[in-house]
C-alpha cells in the first residue's frame, strides 16, 4: 500500500492509495476526491490523509484483517503505528517492541493518522461500503461537559457530540518564533535578490510559505495609490488568494486579503525584478517567484523549494537550530504586537478570520512583560492614610 499522486485532465492534482498490484483502491479514492474536490481542501491534505490511510490498509493486510470492520481493533493498530518502521524497498519491516525500544512514531503523528482512518471509515459507511456499527467502533458519545469553558458556548446549555475512541495524550511542545537576529542573518547571508525577497514576505509579511509560493506579479501593487490598477487598497500591499497553481502552492485562508508591505519589501521587490529582467528578460511566467538559478528556468517556484531556502539559508547563516517560515511568521505577529498593533491589526496582517486564532503566534517581548509588572504602583504609590508612614 502506497500514497500516489494523481493529476486530472484540469490539471489538479490530488493523491490516492494505491494497493500491493498498484492498483486504485475504489472507496478510499473516491474519499480522497471527494476531500480536494468537493470539500475544496488542500492537495497536501489529501496527501496526508493518503499516508494515513495507508499505514491502515498495510496493517490490515498484515494481519488479514478486512479494512471496513478493523475499527474495533484501532488500539492494536496503535500499538502496530508505535513500533513498526515503514519498510524499505526489498526488505521486511523489523518490529522493535518493549520498553526499551523506541517509538518509531510520536502521539501527534499517530494521532494525526488515526484522524484520517476515522475520516475513511465514516464515508465508507456514509456510501455502504462498511457496516454502520463501525462508528460506534471509533466513536463515543460525550457531552459537552468535558470542553474547555470557551468551547461550551454561550448559553452554557448541556449539548452531546461524538468523542473519538481512540486518541493519546500528546505532549505539550513549545512552539516558538524566530529571532530578529536569525532572520536577519539569513537575509545577508542570502545570494541573489530573489532570495533575500523570501525571507521578508514570510519575516516581514507574515506569509505562509504555500501563499509566497502562489503570489503572481499581479498580486503585487507596490505604487502609494493602486486605483489605476483597478485596485481601492492604499499603500504598497500584496493580495493573497486561493487558487489552483500550477506549482501546488496553496493558501491556507479560504478567502482571499490584502497584506501591506513596507518600504524593505517594496526595495527588495524592485531589486528582484531587476534580477530576473537580466536573467530571464521581459514576460515569462505571471508567478512572483520563479527558478532563476536552475532548470527549468523561469518556472516557479514550489512550497518545497521556499522551504528548502530557508533551509539553506539557516545553515549558511550557521544557525543552530531550523527556522522555518511558520517560525517567521509567528516573529512578525509578535513584532507587531510589540510595537502596539491591536489585535484586530494582527487579525487583518495575518489574514485571519478568526479573533482568537492569533493566539499561537504571540510571543511578547520580555522586556515588554517586564515593563508591563513595572507599570504596577507600589503600595507607597497607592495613597491612603498609611502611606506616608
Amino acid at each position: 500500500m502506497r500514497a500516489f499522486p494523481v493529476v486530472m485532465p484540469s490539471g489538479q492534482k490530488y493523491w490516492t492509495v494505491l494497493d500491493d498490484d498498484l492498483e486504485v483502491v475504489p472507496v478510499v479514492d473516491q474519499w480522497l476526491r471527494n476531500l480536494r474536490f468537493g470539500r475544496d481542501r488542500a492537495e497536501l491534505t489529501t496527501k496526508a490523509y493518503a499516508g494515513g490511510v495507508a499505514l491502515y490498509l498495510r496493517w490490515c493486510a498484515a494481519t488479514r484483517r478486512e479494512w471496513t470492520t478493523a475499527g474495533q481493533d484501532l488500539g492494536l493498530f496503535m500499538i502496530w503505528l508505535k513500533h513498526t518502521p515503514a519498510p524499505r524497498d526489498g526488505e521486511a519491516p523489523v518490529i522493535q517492541p518493549g520498553p526499551g525500544g523506541k517509538p518509531v512514531r510520536g502521539e501527534r503523528r499517530i494521532n494525526r493518522v488515526l484522524v484520517a482512518v476515522r475520516g475513511l471509515l465514516a464515508y465508507a459507511v456514509s456510501v455502504s461500503q462498511a457496516p454502520r456499527s463501525v462508528l460506534g467502533q471509533i466513536y463515543e458519545l460525550a457531552d459537552s461537559r468535558d470542553l474547555p469553558a470557551e468551547a461550551q458556548g454561550e448559553n452554557g446549555g448541556l449539548f452531546y457530540r461524538l468523542r473519538p475512541v481512540h486518541w493519546l495524550r500528546e505532549p505539550e511542545t513549545r512552539m516558538d518564533r524566530a529571532e530578529d537576529a536569525e532572520l536577519m542573518a539569513m537575509f545577508t547571508t542570502a545570494r541573489s535578490a530573489r532570495d533575500r525577497l523570501v525571507v521578508l514576505l514570510v519575516g516581514r509579511v507574515g506569509l505562509r510559505r504555500g501563499q509566497v509560493a502562489g503570489l503572481r506579479r499581479s498580486d503585487v501593487h507596490l505604487l502609494p495609490d493602486s486605483r489605476a490598477l483597478g485596485c481601492d487598497y492604499p499603500g504598497a500591499h500584496v493580495h493573497v488568494k486561493r487558487r489552483e497553481n500550477a506549482n501546488g502552492a496553496w493558501s491556507k485562508s479560504r478567502h482571499a486579503w490584502v497584506a501591506p508591505v513596507d518600504f524593505l519589501v517594496v526595495s527588495a521587490c524592485d531589486l528582484y525584478y531587476e534580477e530576473r529582467f537580466r536573467l530571464l528578460g521581459a514576460g515569462g511566467s505571471d508567478f512572483l517567484l520563479v527558478n532563476l538559478f536552475r532548470e527549468p528556468l523561469g518556472a516557479p517556484m514550489s512550497p518545497e523549494a521556499v522551504g528548502e531556502l530557508l533551509d539553506r539559508l539557516g545553515v549558511r547563516a550557521g544557525l543552530n537550530r531550523r527556522v522555518g517560515a511558520h517560525m517567521a511568521r509567528r516573529a512578525f505577529a509578535s513584532n507587531a504586537v510589540d510595537a502596539g498593533a491591536a489585535a484586530d491589526e494582527v487579525q487583518a496582517l495575518l489574514g485571519q478570520k478568526r479573533l482568537d486564532s492569533q493566539a499561537p503566534y504571540l510571543f511578547p517581548d520580555p522586556k515588554r512583560i517586564r515593563a508591563a509588572i513595572e507599570r504596577v504602583p507600589s503600595p507607597r504609590g497607592l495613597g491612603g492614610p498609611e502611606a506616608g508612614r
